[in-house]
């Protein structure tokens, strides 16, 4: 008879599962080696080039869609004369390194402030086609590649064409102490370099030759930079990870003196992947971030001796545990299978060999006594039945399961684990403080856009053109998406036109306010406004709220953990995650590190990192207070970030995660094979004891219907043929009774 289950199968998974969990527990909790640069360094150099990508990219939209903007504002108003242009345009934004004024009929210069730009690539493609007045990268006599970005202004006396140009130096964020940066364009060549200036300040030999050695393997490493994001981030086989749009990743150079060179790439993509708009996007230009680091040293032999005695153990208890399952389970089945189909058969002059206990024992109790009953020879002990053992085929499965047990929690629970003693690279906590600077420039030079957009919209308000203010209101709210709402307001702090939505708090007496402030406590979200008092109307200020999902949005980086903006006093005003509006930070460390970062010093505000240990775990933190330039510098907020350390792909944590996988998988392990064994073999004995003692008690009425095909359903099965055989053995005897009483009466 085909057996298409039963027992067999679940023990035969048991001992296969349990090999192949001892193989991947030796190679994994006790590896040979371990690898030079933890995983969680190389994350962290693609975080920091991914994070110089994006204030790159920002910032060339941003140059390229402010003189697109005050083109247009020129163009919808008056002409203007090109000193003028040049020089409202210097006052506005100062983030031009040159700009002319160019007569687009005769192509003379009509106007020019900062560097001198050349005209010789301007030619009529440039102007004409579908790749008019596109950016242009164009090298000047010195070597160095500038952005040039056009705009027409179409005056109609004669058009002019407004030139400007930007350098694509490298992103002004802190490199710390070893770091350096590099702009790469398509083909590897790099554009500009940072974190090498201080090469005059090297005093001997062999710093100069570790300084020539990172220049060398800048080079190199961004040559295959470039080639690996000249793939396209939807069809690259590993396109930037964790939400990064392009495409980023992280390699190893060489070593020198034991320091291994690392670096992060990423390519400039737009912030969306269908949106085509972005100019940076489209320049096919790389930023890589080089960072030499110490290397690790390679675990000796005793960690890959740690992993085999790990899984030798997993391999004895396994083994012992399916021989429980064989000896207890296995055998007195097949033994009752092979003694039920005897009896069935009709060979009764044998007695049936009863297991000793459990289910099986009444089951055998029941076959013996229906051989009995069916006319075979009374055996030793034949028809005793057994006492009925509770516990039955489910002890075996108890003792299995403890058995295992006994390697996963200890595996789990116990070995490799971590407390605060664990060593942090220390370059992870520079760079945990070095993104978070990166972070508070972004959402400083966010600001500081924000209020330079109010001040170009000012000049081009006529409060005394009541009528034209709303609509210019409205079409400067569609174009900045970081606003909710603008209005403008009198000296009396009256709103007397605004667009968006209704505004939460007045601004009266600008002039005597920071032109960045934040209002709305006791509310469901802080109200962060920006302001512009309009010239030549003292007393009328321009007033825009920015919405704090923006700000949210500038927070939101992999590898930084929970990222919040706090005021002075530590209280929240903006978050990666979802947060109360002005509330504390979740920890007193996490405040003094606040503090500590906003006192004033000669250099001013610094910002800081440390770690911080309570208990078991570990924390990076990291604290940037604004500085730099603009109005947003000097209101007193702080970027503040901080991780648990058990994130970090650091080799201690990582074993301590593989030995959890580890017990996690014994664990599955149990679940499925020994609940394989339960619904296939415990559950369905328990119902043939029942129903086998039942017919051995007499019930012949009862039909017994085999439910699977393995060995209980054969057992069944011949109990079926047994009791169609002592129910035709009673009617037989019943028709022997009546007939000679019939024939008595006859006479």
């Amino acid at each position: 008879m085909p057996l298409l289950g039963g027992v067999r199968p679940p023990i035969a998974l048991l001992c296969v599962l349990v090999l192949a969990l001892a193989g991947l527990t030796a190679q994994v909790l006790g590896p040979a080696g371990e690898p030079a640069v933890p995983q969680a360094v190389l994350s962290s150099q693609q975080h920091f080039a991914e994070d110089g990508a994006i204030a790159l990219r920002a910032s060339i939209d941003e140059r390229v869609t402010d003189l697109n903007r005050t083109a247009a504002a020129l163009n919808a108003g008056k002409p203007v004369k090109p000193e003028r242009v040049l020089s409202d345009l210097g006052r506005t934004y100062q983030k031009w390194t040159g700009t002319t004024v160019v007569d687009l009929e005769s192509g003379k210069v009509l106007a020019a402030r900062g560097e001198t730009i050349p005209l010789a690539w301007l030619d009529k493609d440039v102007l004409t086609g579908d790749t008019a007045l596109k950016p242009r990268m164009v090298r000047l006599e010195t070597g160095d590649v500038r952005l040039m970005t056009m705009a027409v202004l179409d005056f109609e006396d004669r058009p002019q064409l407004l030139v400007a140009s930007n350098s694509l130096s490298v992103p002004a964020v802190n490199l710390g102490q070893f770091r350096s940066m590099a702009v790469v364009a398509t083909g590897g060549e790099i554009l500009a370099t940072a974190g090498f200036e201080q090469s005059e300040a090297l005093n001997s030999d062999q710093e100069r030759e570790e300084l020539r050695f990172l220049q060398k393997q800048m080079s190199g490493l961004s040559a295959r930079a470039a080639r690996e994001t000249e793939q396209d981030p939807v069809s690259a086989r590993e396109p930037g990870s964790r939400g990064y749009p392009g495409v980023s990743g992280s390699l190893v150079g060489e070593s020198y003196n034991g320091r291994l060179a690392t670096a992060g790439y990423a390519s400039l993509s737009s912030a969306d992947p269908e949106e085509k708009k972005s100019v940076g996007a489209g320049l096919g230009l790389t930023v890589v971030a080089l960072l030499p680091v110490v290397q690790q040293q390679s675990a000796g032999t005793d960690r890959e001796l740690y992993g085999l005695l790990a899984a030798g153990a997993l391999v004895v208890l396994g083994l012992l545990a399916a021989a429980v399952l064989w000896a207890t389970v296995q055998r007195p089945l097949l033994q009752l299978f092979l003694e039920s189909r005897r009896l069935a058969r009709g060979d009764l002059t044998r007695p049936v060999a009863v297991p000793r206990w459990g289910e099986a024992a009444r089951v055998g109790a029941a076959l013996e006594s229906l051989r009995t009953q069916l006319g075979g020879p009374a055996g030793e002990g034949g028809g005793r039945r057994r006492g009925k053992v509770r516990v039955g085929v489910r002890g075996p499965l108890a003792l299995t399961a403890l058995l295992l047990l006994l390697w996963c929690v200890p595996t789990g629970l116990l070995l490799n684990r971590t407390d605060d003693s664990v060593s942090i690279p220390a370059s992870m906590v520079n760079d945990q403080r070095d993104r978070t600077d990166l972070i508070a420039d972004r959402v400083r030079r966010a600001l500081n856009e924000a209020q330079a957009d109010l001040v170009s919209t000012s000049r081009l308000i006529d409060p005394d053109d009541a009528g034209s203010v709303p609509a210019l209101l409205e079409g400067t709210l569609r174009e900045h998406s970081r606003y909710q709402s603008l209005y403008l307001l009198d000296e009396d702090g009256d709103v007397v036109a605004r667009a968006g939505r209704e505004p939460r708090a007045g601004f009266a007496a600008a002039d005597d306010l920071p032109l960045i402030r934040v209002t709305g406590k006791g509310e469901k979200k802080p109200v962060v406004q920006a302001a512009a008092p309009l010239p030549d109307h003292k007393g009328t200020t321009l007033v825009g709220e920015v919405r704090i999902e923006f700000l949210n949005s500038l927070l939101k980086r992999p590898g930084l953990g929970e990222v919040r903006v706090v005021d002075a006093e530590a209280r929240t005003l903006a978050a990666g995650d979802g947060f109360l509006a002005f509330e504390e930070l979740p920890r007193e460390a996490l405040t003094d590190l606040v503090k500590a970062g906003n006192v004033v010093t000669g250099a001013g505000p610094v910002e800081n990192g440390l770690l911080i240990r309570e208990g078991r775990g570990t924390t990076v933190a990291a604290a940037a207070p604004f500085s730099g330039g603009g109005v947003a510098a000097d209101i007193g907020w702080t970027v503040v970030s901080w991780q648990n350390a058990e994130d970090f792909k650091i080799t201690p944590y990582q074993r301590e995660d593989r030995s959890v996988l580890a017990g996690l998988l014994g664990l599955a392990l149990i679940v499925v094979c020994l609940g394989w064994v339960y619904l296939v073999v415990a559950r369905p004995m328990r119902a043939l004891a029942a129903g086998a003692e039942k017919l051995a008690d007499g019930d012949l009425k009862s039909v017994l219907y085999p439910r699977y095909q393995d060995e209980v359903g054969a057992v069944v099965r011949s109990l079926e043929l047994l009791r169609q055989q002592l129910q035709a053995r009673k009617q037989t005897q019943a028709r022997r009774l009546v007939e000679p009483e019939a024939g008595v009466r006859g006479r």
